[in-house]
């Protein structure tokens, strides 16, 4: 129960590539508030050391999040789902497995990696995935500007990473983001088997990714689009400067009473 109340429906909630429920900022708590019992379990690999993303392939990623889709659906009957960054991804992937008929928000999906912070050269990481024991030991770090915008967050961003908070992995293993960039080719080519309603919230400056793949989903998911784009945010859309817009427009879009 939620404030004494049964909730009506559920969510599942699905955060970023290294990171944890601190990804979807206070998403959680605004459908708990509207009575939507709201669940952002850590993906396998995630909350403990970036080492055990080595053990990890995107199909565990989503094999997971299909068992939690799959538990509050039997005890809720309706689901809906999001997902920021990777978890955009595994929410979209998920939809198209278990024929989502809920309603279904992205935030930062990255469909293609084309920001303006992804250097010229990062094909060759391409190159690198032919030679799995080096794709292992090299890291990609978090760093400068952590998707972050608005300067005095990412202050904020900053020093939790230098307390060594546990809120998001320091660096991703090369050999992760290969299985990132599986899963995002997988997806292009099955867009077209998602039909449920969709929010796309996307920032016009996301450092990660560009309004590409915002654009990419609307024109090829089957179900109706709705979009959303930012003009004072990166690629951390649920934090940055406008988290309480993208709130707002995500408790309409989910139909959770403002009270």
């Amino acid at each position: 129960m939620i404030d004494g109340k049964e909730p009506r429906a559920a969510a599942l909630l699905v955060h970023g590539l290294g990171g944890t429920a601190y990804d979807l900022g206070a998403l959680g708590k605004m459908l708990e508030a509207g009575h939507v019992c709201a669940r952002s379990p850590l993906l396998p690999g995630h909350g403990t050391s970036p080492k055990d993303l080595l053990a990890c392939r995107w199909q565990d990623w989503v094999a997971a999040m299909r068992a939690e889709y799959r538990a509050l659906k039997a005890q809720y009957g309706q689901v809906h789902l999001a997902g920021v960054c990777l978890g955009a991804l595994v929410a979209l992937e998920v939809a198209r497995l278990e024929g989502h008929e809920g309603k279904l928000a992205v935030y930062a999906p990255p469909l293609f990696l084309d920001g303006w912070s992804i250097p010229r050269k990062a094909w060759l990481r391409h190159l690198v995935y032919w030679l799995p024991a080096l794709a292992r030991r090299m890291k990609v770090p978090e760093c400068e500007p952590y998707g972050i915008k608005n300067p005095r967050i990412r202050r904020a961003i900053q020093q939790r990473f230098e307390r060594q908070e546990n809120f998001h992995y320091a660096y991703i293993p090369l050999a992760c983001v290969r299985e990132v960039d599986r899963l995002r080719k997988h997806l292009v080519a099955r867009l077209s088997e998602i039909h449920c309603q969709t929010l796309v919230v996307h920032a016009r400056e996301d450092e990660i990714t560009s309004m590409r793949s915002a654009r990419h989903l609307r024109r090829h998911l089957a179900g109706a689009v709705e979009m959303m784009p930012l003009t004072n945010s990166y690629h951390m859309v649920m934090v940055d400067s406008e988290r309480a817009a993208v709130l707002q427009r995500s408790q309409r879009f989910f139909g959770v009473d403002p009270a």
